[in-house]
């Protein structure tokens, strides 16, 4: 395992000595000729190591670590110092750094071994810290986040691009997953080793939404009493998910765009640039193609988030998925509350496979932790909302009405969307081209060219 190393030394000469030493391993190295310059792009990248001279001129190494101490994810130290400095070394151990080694520089094997052990050891911890936020996150297991037919071409372009470094934007109607297979994205790529940051674009005020992305700078505005990081700079060297991204106001979509342009941005209040180092994924359940006609949304920004689109089907066009995803619920929501129930009987699944579902997943999820909540042995159709037992029961002709009627006009889209392509609308349904040409003659959409 190769790092990203900061060496941080004012003789010249030993500076071009180690930077070679590294390189030569495989490392990539950048390097500053004093304290202040080391700190400046610590503020500006992502590091796994920092070695550094513990005595320089203006900030020593000792005072540059503990700058970073307050980091949301601080790299490791490793300090070089003359003999006569030993103690202030091992003081700095002490407080958190890896280790030291003293000059003049001997054996180079002996400062591969300490970066290569301190660099390994960091990539076992990051490696832990993802398996913990895949637990705390509560995400599923992968096949049932992809469960159903109509979800395995997603599937196959979510393991395609996730070692990419592509933007990638996910739509679907609220309640599909976005989420989840944002995170998924990021668990399988190489960026897993960092965090996955999301932020609703909806949720916050728009005169706070700026001050969250970016962060801002001590006295940026009134109640400002600190400095505060924004979510790319948490995001730092991971993933940064933007939902609901069609509702960022317009001023907000221009700063946007230069991070995708440009990789920087500055805090609010700020002037020095920052680093964006993240991958963005970005999810809508809007048009996107609409509000950039409506000039609601910026059709420049539109093409940077548009590299890799994911389209998520909703529950109703994935039933075949609903006896997996509603055993999962019931034996999450049994294990939650304490109870041991022994299934969901017959005619509560006809009802269930029969309603449209108009929350998908989110919908079900609620439905199921009710019945759960209810049951005294099975979860019976008696323990489901009133829409859902209606739709299998007084109405069923119009539950059946509406899902055709919700069909046909998805197909319709997606063929206006790619133009009357046929191939592309199929892969976008996740449906064969043969059935597309089934559901046209259908729904009598054969002219709809």
């Amino acid at each position: 395992m190769k790092g990203h190393i900061l060496l941080v030394e004012d003789d010249e000469t030993f500076r071009s000595f180690v930077q070679t030493i590294l390189e030569d391993d495989g490392h990539e190295v950048l390097t500053a000729k004093d304290g202040l310059r080391g700190l400046h792009l610590l503020r500006q990248e992502s590091f796994d190591l920092v070695v550094t001279d513990l005595k320089m001129p203006g900030k020593t190494g000792l005072e540059l670590f503990r700058e970073t101490r307050h980091d949301p994810n601080p790299p490791l130290f490793i300090f070089i110092t003359a003999f006569g400095r030993v103690d202030e070394a091992v003081g700095a151990m002490k407080e958190g750094a890896v280790d030291f080694l003293t000059k003049p520089l001997e054996n180079p094997d002996t400062l591969l071994a300490l970066v290569n052990r301190a660099i390994e050891s960091q990539g076992r911890s990051r490696e832990y810290l993802s398996l913990k936020e895949a637990e705390a996150s509560g995400l599923p297991p992968e096949e049932l986040i992809f469960a159903g037919q109509a979800m395995k071409v997603v599937q196959k372009l979510v393991h395609d691009v996730a070692s990419t470094t592509a933007n990638v934007l996910i739509y679907g109607e609220s309640g599909t997953g976005k989420e989840l297979v944002a995170r998924t994205i990021h668990l399988l790529s190489p960026r897993n080793r960092a965090g996955f940051v999301p932020l609703n674009c909806a949720a916050i005020p728009e005169n706070l939404l700026e001050s969250e992305l970016f962060g801002h700078e001590k006295g940026a505005f009134t109640g400002a009493s600190q400095a505060r990081q924004g979510k790319f700079e948490l995001a730092k060297g991971g993933t940064i998910f933007l939902d609901e991204i069609g509702e960022m106001p317009p001023p907000l979509q221009a700063k946007l765009l230069r991070v995708l342009q440009e990789r920087v941005f500055e805090r609010v209040g700020g002037s020095r640039e920052i680093r964006a180092e993240v991958r963005v994924i970005a999810a809508t359940n809007r048009d996107l193609q609409e509000e950039v006609a409506q000039r609601r949304f910026r059709e420049d920004l539109y093409y940077r988030l548009n590299v890799f689109p994911l389209q998520l089907p909703p529950l109703r066009e994935r039933i075949d998925a609903l006896p997996l995803l509603v055993d999962y619920f019931l034996h999450r929501f049994s294990r939650q509350i304490g109870k041991k129930l022994k299934g969901v009987e017959p005619e509560a699944l006809t009802a269930m496979k029969t309603y449209p579902w108009p929350g998908n997943i989110r919908e079900l999820q609620n439905v199921m932790e009710r019945g759960v909540i209810l049951a005294k042995d099975f979860i019976r159709r008696s323990n489901l909302p009133d829409e859902v037992v209606r739709s299998n029961g007084q109405e069923p002709r119009e539950g059946k009405d509406l899902l055709k009627s919700v069909e046909k006009e998805m197909i319709a889209k997606a063929l206006r969307k790619h133009g009357g392509n046929r191939r592309l609308a199929a892969t976008e349904l996740g449906i064969s081209r043969r059935t597309l040409q089934y559901k046209l003659k259908e729904f009598d959409l054969l002219d709809d060219k």
